[in-house]
This record gives structure tokens, C-alpha cells and sequence, in this order.
């Protein structure tokens, strides 16, 4: 029953482990680091593209700055296209203010000739169009005429014709006589101020002029008047 007993040894901090084993944390830290180093390499030559040279990192970055100063070219041609586009831009709403400005001064001075032309006297032989004034003069042998026509039933289609003055003087000779100057196309709608020069016969000095508007040369007579040539 009591058999021998054996001396035991006393340690207060428990059994001493060998100094030569590296502790378990410490192994399992290095194996993951080289397992994740062989990973990295893994990847690298596996999935992502090769690495680059010293040569080939040198044309990517050369290659990277040239594209970068073609992007600030082309930033600065944008730039200078756009401050373009809004000068022309203004040019254009100026013009445009501009324009409404003379088609309202024209509307005005359209008011204003109307009325003027209507306070005008009446043509006394009256027609399709009427001779309201004229004026003539002579220069160097040529004509210089002003002649106010007007028509009542102006519609929205312009009436076209021609005007043509008969002139009554004298000749190089001394003798009365009557001569016609060429035939002047014009285009009306209510009134129409008809302005120019012809050549006169030479030596010829008009006294009077009669002012004939037909619908075509020697066509349908639409209006008369005789004024004299001062």
C-alpha cells in the first residue's frame, strides 16, 4: 500500500519551456508574412500587367506630358473660342438692337413721308396713279428729274410699269419741237418718289415736260401730268 515516493521538484512559475523554440505567435506572424509576400508576387506576374522598365517608365512619362500639354493647347484654343463666341455673341445682340432701332426710325420717317405726300395737291387730271410734283432741271445736257407718283387702290402687290417723259423746247436749230428720253421702270406700292438723270438731244433746252406712267413702254396709259422744266 505505501510504496517509495519520489522527490518532486518545486516550480513556482510552472514548467520551464526550452529556450532553442521560437514561440508559436512568432512563427505563425512570419508564415503569414511570407505567405502574403508569395501571394503579392503571385498576383503580379499572374493578373496584373508586367512592370515597366526604367526605358519603357521613361517613354510612359514622356508620352503622359505631351498629352498633357495637348490637353492645356487645346484648353487654351476652348478658352480663346468661347471669349470669341461671346463677342460675336454681343456683336449680334447689338446688331440686332441696332436694327430694331433704324426699323423704328424707319417706321417714324415712313409716318412722316406718308404725310407729307398726302399734303401734296391732288393731280387734276386724277388716273390710276397720279402725278402729285415734280421737279426738273437741266445740267451740262442731262435731265435731272424728282417725280412723286401715288395711287389710291395700293394693294399688297406693287404695281410695275414704266415712266417716260415727253419733252417740248427748243432745238439746236431755233425750232420748237418735242423729243421722248428713255423709258424708266418703276415699281410702286402707294406712293413711290422716282429719282434720276437722262441725256437730252444735243443742244436741246426743254420749256415743259410731260410725265406719262404706263403699264409697260407704249402700253395702257395710267397717268399724265404736265409740269414745266425750270
Amino acid at each position: 500500500m505505501f510504496g517509495t515516493f519520489k522527490p518532486v521538484a518545486f516550480e513556482p512559475y510552472g514548467r520551464r519551456r526550452s529556450r532553442r523554440l521560437m514561440p508559436r505567435w512568432l512563427v505563425l506572424l512570419l508564415t503569414g508574412a511570407a505567405i502574403g509576400a508569395g501571394g503579392v508576387v503571385l498576383v503580379q506576374q499572374r493578373y496584373l500587367p508586367p512592370r515597366l522598365s526604367a526605358e519603357e517608365s521613361e517613354k510612359l512619362r514622356d508620352s503622359f506630358d505631351k498629352a498633357e500639354n495637348e490637353r492645356l493647347h487645346l484648353k487654351g484654343e476652348l478658352d480663346s473660342t468661347t471669349k470669341r463666341l461671346e463677342v460675336a455673341f454681343n456683336d449680334k445682340k447689338k446688331l440686332a438692337d441696332e436694327l430694331s432701332a433704324s426699323r423704328e426710325s424707319g417706321e417714324r420717317l415712313q409716318q412722316v413721308v406718308s404725310s407729307v405726300v398726302a399734303s401734296l395737291p391732288p393731280d387734276p387730271r386724277g388716273g390710276d396713279v397720279e402725278v402729285r410734283a415734280a421737279r426738273f432741271s437741266v445740267e451740262g445736257g442731262v435731265l435731272a428729274y424728282d417725280v412723286v407718283l401715288t395711287r389710291d387702290r395700293a394693294g399688297n402687290t406693287p404695281l410695275t410699269g414704266v415712266m417716260q417723259l415727253m419733252l417740248t423746247g427748243t432745238s439746236a436749230r431755233g425750232l420748237d419741237t418735242t423729243t421722248s428720253l428713255k423709258p424708266v421702270a418703276i415699281s410702286m406700292g402707294a406712293y413711290e418718289s422716282v429719282r434720276g438723270s437722262l441725256p437730252l438731244p444735243e443742244g436741246f433746252k426743254p420749256r415743259q415736260t410731260t410725265v406719262n406712267v404706263l403699264d409697260r413702254a407704249d402700253g395702257k396709259l395710267l397717268g399724265k401730268r404736265v409740269m414745266y422744266v425750270k
